[in-house]
């Protein structure tokens, strides 16, 4: 083991410390579980797909994702259909 007197020993000694109490249980008992919640809503049959079941957010992400989604398609065949035609010089 190597000399634990070299200078700078105790300031690692206490970062290390410091990093076990941080990712120790103790400090997660101010979270609350929230699983049985959300398994609840997800598990709810009000015949919503499940990609929609969070709520309004979900929706607006859903129907930002198809637009995109979309746009994105008919804009890459628009540049296809472009592309493949001779152009004049």
């Amino acid at each position: 083991m190597p000399n634990l007197n070299m200078p700078g020993s105790g300031v690692l000694e206490q970062v290390s410390q410091a990093l076990v109490r941080s990712f120790s249980s103790s400090t997660r008992s101010h979270l609350e579980n929230r699983v049985a919640e959300k398994q609840k809503l997800f598990q709810a049959d009000n015949d919503l797909p499940v990609h929609l079941k969070g709520g309004g957010m979900d929706n607006v992400l859903y129907r930002l994702t198809m637009t995109l989604t979309l746009g994105g398609t008919a804009y890459c065949l628009y540049c296809l259909g472009w592309a493949s035609f001779p152009h004049k010089k």
